[in-house]
């Protein structure tokens, strides 16, 4: 904006102009619309799998097993939820994008999803020992995509309608699967499965570490989450208090169903994989849970369980998280200074999560407490040095740049 000239001829008073609205707090400056409490739960999620692919084994126990055991499972399910407010991100924030704004954003959401899935697959035919999380994420983008319109409160009624109804489901379909042939016929004329060597989708639906049919309620509610308003100091208190509540309901219901169920504990314990029942209302310690009986199975909040109390209280604790940074970032700007090397990672999550795939793929998994976490700290160090200096000179990271070039034609939709 320039003053008016002091030799202009005119002796008129110049117009009024009107001050420029102010700048919307939760926006990053260099990135319209990237909210950095999003980056900087996005960057927790990246490095919470990281110890859970390289880290040491929470049995060590003290304060440092609680820690790696706080990560596993609770990572993921973060990072799910995250993908459900990338989704709306895309296709409009706070409403969706209308006409040709809004075929683009489909169009956009479409090829992502198809790249993330090939994408997942080729770090899968890897053979390291990590689930890879990918392809099971595009699917997800696929299916949720058709609900990118409702509201705030039809995708909350859904996501708690699907972890309540869906596990059970799960429960149901594997135990056909695993009482039949069924799933072999269907493995075997699956292209999917021929093309990937792996069970194709039916592992993606049912017998996978992340069937879709257990994680549609987290992109749900990540979806519901985009739809608020996360500058206001009042959503950021009604997400700690929704957090906080889903975590007692679904840990806490689970302790108390195992505890009061006749038989319960005995039933889990007998049907674990070497741990106790003790510690199945939150804990993966307890080893794998064999789906036998409904006792031995729907009553455990085990970390990828894929039991309603374990999705419910995964969701509860994405929601404290993510309450968490974005109040740090917006009313603590010395802690968001510190936490940058995280909120970097974040912003980079796709190449952090890819490369340090390939990473385990060349050096191997370290199996002894101290490799194990020296293997962590070397991991979770060098992905936090190298974002930080990327993201210094640009925006994305170089996979989400090879991702983004991938969606170009979709600039062609009319």
């Amino acid at each position: 904006m320039t003053r008016q000239a002091s030799w202009n001829v005119s002796t008129a008073p110049a117009p009024a102009t009107p001050a420029p609205p102010p700048p919307v707090p939760t926006a990053r400056t260099a990135s319209a619309g990237r909210l950095v409490g999003i980056d900087l739960a996005r960057g927790l999620a990246v490095l919470g799998m990281y110890t859970a692919h390289v880290g040491p084994d929470p049995t060590i126990g003290g304060p440092l097993g609680f820690g790696l055991e706080l990560a596993r499972g609770r990572s993921a399910a973060l990072f799910a939820v995250l993908a459900g407010f990338s989704l709306v991100l895309i296709t409009g924030r706070p409403r969706p994008r209308t006409g040709r704004a809004g075929r683009q954003a489909r169009a956009r959401i479409v090829i992502r999803a198809v790249v993330l899935m090939a994408v997942g697959y080729a770090l899968t035919a890897l053979d390291t020992d990590v689930d890879v999380i990918l392809s099971f994420y595009g699917l997800l983008f696929l299916l949720v995509l058709p609900l990118r319109r409702l509201g705030v409160r039809a995708l909350a009624l859904l996501a708690a309608a699907t972890a309540l109804v869906l596990p059970q489901v799960l429960y149901l379909i594997r135990q056909s699967i695993e009482g039949g042939g069924w799933a072999d016929a269907v493995v075997a004329h699956d292209p999917l499965a021929r093309l990937t060597d792996t069970d194709g989708v039916l592992e993606l639906f049912f017998t996978g570490e992340y069937p879709v049919l257990t994680w549609l309620p987290f992109m749900l509610a990540g979806m519901a989450l985009g739809r608020l308003d996360l500058g206001s100091a009042r959503t950021r208190a009604r997400l700690f208090v929704c957090g906080g509540a889903l975590a007692v309901v679904g840990y806490g219901g689970s302790w108390l169903a195992l505890h009061s169920v006749p038989g319960a504990l005995s039933a889990v314990d007998a049907a674990t994989d070497g741990g106790s029942a003790s510690t199945a209302w939150w804990s993966d310690t307890v080893g794998y849970v064999i789906d036998r009986t409904p006792a031995d199975w729907l009553l455990v909040a085990v970390p990828h369980s894929q039991t309603t109390f374990s999705v419910v209280g995964n969701t509860g604790v994405a929601l404290l998280v993510v309450a968490a940074c974005l109040t740090v970032t917006s009313r603590m700007p010395r802690l968001t200074r510190l936490a940058t090397p995280v909120t970097a990672v974040g912003m980079t999550a796709l190449s952090a999560y890819v490369l340090h795939i390939l990473a385990i793929r060349v050096v191997g998994m370290a199996d002894a407490t101290g490799p194990a976490l020296l293997a962590l700290l070397l991991f979770a160090g060098t992905a936090m040095a190298a974002a930080t200096a990327w993201t210094r000179v640009l925006r994305r990271g170089p996979c989400e740049y090879l991702l983004h070039a991938c969606t170009l034609p979709a600039r062609r939709v009319r």
